[in-house]
């Protein structure tokens, strides 16, 4: 990686970059994202690297290794859309160069692997076809059901004891059971894949033995479905035209999982404290002038999901934002900060209700596939939380909810609240019956929106 200096366009562009691997690793002064102080405000720290870099800053991850973090929106959009940047991890100097610790925590979100994230060109393009065409294919109203059957599960386990922590009992534990439910994974082990997921986003010691917990759960996965196959994505990926491999299925299962359950958990949980501590949208909301998608794209600016994306990589010697960068560098998509870039928001409380050129879900050809069966997750769930529970109310003042971070995700760990105690009720399970084999050549089912009075339109 190369740290900017003034010197480095122009007639000095021929010079050796300072603090460019191939020259020694410059590393002092840089900034890491990582750590205690990095963790605890990153939005603090994205505004000191972009006062100090502008739309493009050096930074540090695990192992003091270098990489670009991308502040700008303008600049992000410009890494995600064009082909001067890869998402094949291959082209990474740190890869080609062997200098990546065996156990560094970057790995197994940046190895490479026969992804659709990890793949461009025609490669991604059969990926891509064959991921978004099974997805494309969950029967929206049995999805519904299901989120509709763990949500009322969920609640009947804390709605009697009139309290609750609702990251721990709901934001964490609904995405992981609907979500695992249509993958075709076990529901007994939906709560222990969706802890993984955790351990192995936050990059701490243990994420390298999370991530091995869910690669061979997805292998046996795999290997049930061949023999078992039914109505989930695990089948259709399986079944797909596109002809994927058995460890291309294996992996995309896997991406899957940690593309959907950890960001889903951070909006659920982001959004509900929205609703609960800013009097703007619990009024609008209650009031019929706000809808709850209203109030999750809000969520999405302010605190997407992913913070940071690293899984782009400079192919040859380039600008960006004025700043030079060199071939093999790791460009990071500063998800978070973009959001927040001043160009395009120099006044944050204005509300953004209505624009959803939010960075949250990525842009150009490797747009999150997934973002509408993550919506559907929270905006059900919430809507039939607070419609089952109208007198929800913070059992903590605001400042003193916890949050923490990584160098991946701002995410907060606790949410108690407390209401009136109520009688507990055993959900009904979701209705079964027989489905008929996917179908290729079959028009996806209509996406159904729930009307709760949480969801009133304007005027309403």
């Amino acid at each position: 990686m190369t740290t900017p200096t003034p010197a480095q366009t122009g007639a000095n562009a021929s010079m050796a970059p300072v603090g460019c691997p191939a020259h020694g690793k410059a590393t002092r002064g840089l900034r890491p994202l990582y750590g205690p102080e990095a963790e605890a405000q990153p939005y603090a720290l994205y505004e000191r690297l972009r006062a100090e870099h502008g739309a493009v800053a050096p930074v540090l991850l695990y192992g003091d290794v270098p990489a670009w973090l991308v502040l700008g929106h303008r600049e992000n959009l410009e890494v995600m859309r064009s082909s001067r940047f890869s998402s094949d991890s291959r082209h990474w100097r740190a890869i080609q160069e062997g200098s990546l610790a065996p156990d560094s925590p970057l790995l197994p979100i940046t190895a490479w692997q026969p992804l659709v994230a990890l793949t461009d060109g025609a490669e991604h393009a059969r990926l891509r076809q064959a991921v978004t065409e099974s997805l494309t294919r969950l029967n929206r109203h049995r999805l519904r059901r299901y989120i509709t059957h763990y949500t009322s599960r969920l609640l009947g386990d804390f709605t009697p004891s009139g309290r609750a922590d609702l990251v721990a009992d709901f934001a964490r534990k609904l995405p992981a059971l609907v979500i695992c439910q249509q993958l075709g994974i076990r529901e007994d082990d939906a709560l222990t894949v969706g802890a993984a997921v955790t351990d192995m986003i936050s990059g701490g010691e243990t994420a390298l033995t999370s991530n091995q917990l869910l690669v061979e759960l997805v292998r046996d996965l795999v290997e049930r479905k061949k023999q078992q196959p039914a109505d989930d994505l695990a089948s259709r990926l399986l079944d797909h035209p596109a002809g994927l491999t058995d460890e291309e299925v294996r992996e995309h299962l896997r991406l899957v999982l940690v593309a959907a359950l950890e960001p889903t958990a951070n909006l659920i949980a982001s959004a509900l404290r929205m609703v609960l501590t800013d009097g703007r949208f619990r009024g609008h909301l209650s009031g019929g002038q706000m809808t709850l998608p209203d109030a999750l794209e809000q969520v999405l600016w302010d605190h997407p999901p992913l913070a940071v994306v690293p899984t782009r990589w400079a192919t040859g010697d380039t600008q960006l934002g004025g700043t030079r960068i060199m071939a093999g560098d790791m460009v990071m998509l500063g998800l978070a900060a973009g959001n927040v870039d001043p160009v395009i928001r120099p006044d944050l409380a204005v509300p953004m209700q209505g624009n959803r050129s939010h960075l949250a879900f990525g842009a150009g050809v490797h747009e999150c596939p997934g973002q509408d069966l993550g919506r559907s997750i929270a905006e059900t769930g919430i809507d039939l939380l607070l419609e089952r529970i109208p007198d929800l109310r913070l059992a903590v003042d605001d400042d003193q909810v916890q949050v923490a971070g990584t160098w991946m995700a701002r995410r907060i760990t606790s949410l108690p609240v407390a209401f009136a105690p109520q009688r507990q009720e055993k959900p009904a399970a979701p209705e079964q019956r027989p489905e008929p084999p996917a179908r290729h050549d079959a028009a996806p089912a209509p996406k159904e929106r729930p009307r709760g009075r949480w969801f009133r339109r304007r005027g309403a």
